[in-house]
């Protein structure tokens, strides 16, 4: 798209401004391929909010207007998800739960939770595992975007999200709406309650979150990342995890340049490598 195209002026300048200000406070690391995205995504809030001009839009991000941080960040974060995506974790997560809840309740944080089909789907599978609607295990699932988050929160889904779920398991975790409801489904109360839905930027210099962990799940966030910045997340990551605790991480992600922190254990699953740096109950 070229600028006489667009609706706003938008130079290369107010590209490099944005890109400065995700960087810095998300870690999100856009390339030049991302203008257009940026541009599309970001117009929206100057209509929005009624601004005439990119740089009168980026003046208001850089006076730290919280209410506009907050639609800025989410604007320019990205949420594709869906049930049960990368199936091939969920028996392995189902394995180490098993074992795991012999010595002590289970505790599992979703680190990117997005619209909240990930952390519903390790809630379902720990029913499963447990043959119980009240397994011991408490899932805290956090996200930097607060849209996402609500949606999550609510747990209710169109029923084109749900086209590839069992029928055994759409019985067993959700309720079909009727009324104004039709065409949805809401997950089972029972499931909401394991999980507690918060806030939470993996940048921030404070993360509210009660360790030890038997399993992270940080599935494609790292390829927003650069490599120093996944690096500092995952140092943080490991003092978290029990000793035994599995990272899982994104079919596209791989993180060889942490060897030191965590060991590859499986396809796209980790092990903290040192055990004494691990997190001991």
């Amino acid at each position: 798209m070229t600028d006489n195209q667009r609706e706003f002026h938008f130079t290369d300048k107010d590209f490099e401004t944005v890109r400065k200000l995700i960087y810095d406070h998300a870690g999100i690391a856009l390339n030049q391929s991302k203008k257009d995205m940026v541009y599309s995504r970001l117009a929206r809030r100057l209509r929005a909010t009624g601004i005439a001009t990119f740089g009168a839009y980026l003046k208001l991000l850089e006076s730290n207007n919280e209410t506009e941080w907050q639609a800025f960040t989410n604007a320019l974060t990205t949420n594709l998800t869906s049930f049960f995506r990368e199936q091939h974790h969920f028996p392995i997560l189902a394995e180490h739960a098993k074992k795991s809840a012999v010595k002590h309740p289970l505790s599992l944080w979703c680190s990117a939770s997005s619209t909240g089909e990930e952390p519903y789907s390790m809630a379902m599978t720990m029913i499963e595992t447990f043959n119980s609607y009240t397994p011991p295990v408490q899932i805290i699932a956090t996200d930097l975007d607060t849209n996402v988050l609500a949606k999550a929160e609510a747990g209710v889904y169109p029923l084109d999200r749900l086209e590839k779920m069992s029928p055994e398991r759409l019985k067993r975790f959700f309720l079909k709406g009727t009324g104004n409801q039709e065409g949805f489904a809401r997950v089972r109360p029972e499931l909401r309650n394991m999980i507690t839905f918060r806030q939470l930027n993996l940048l921030a210099d404070n993360w509210p979150l009660r360790p030890p962990f038997d399993a992270i799940f940080c599935r494609n966030v790292m390829i927003y990342f650069d490599k120093p910045t996944q690096l500092k997340i995952l140092e943080r990551f490991m003092p978290l995890m029990r000793p035994d605790g599995l990272l899982f991480a994104g079919h596209s992600e791989s993180f060889h340049h942490a060897a030191s922190l965590f060991r590859l254990n499986g396809n796209t699953v980790y092990q903290v490598a040192d055990k004494n740096r691990a997190h001991h109950a």
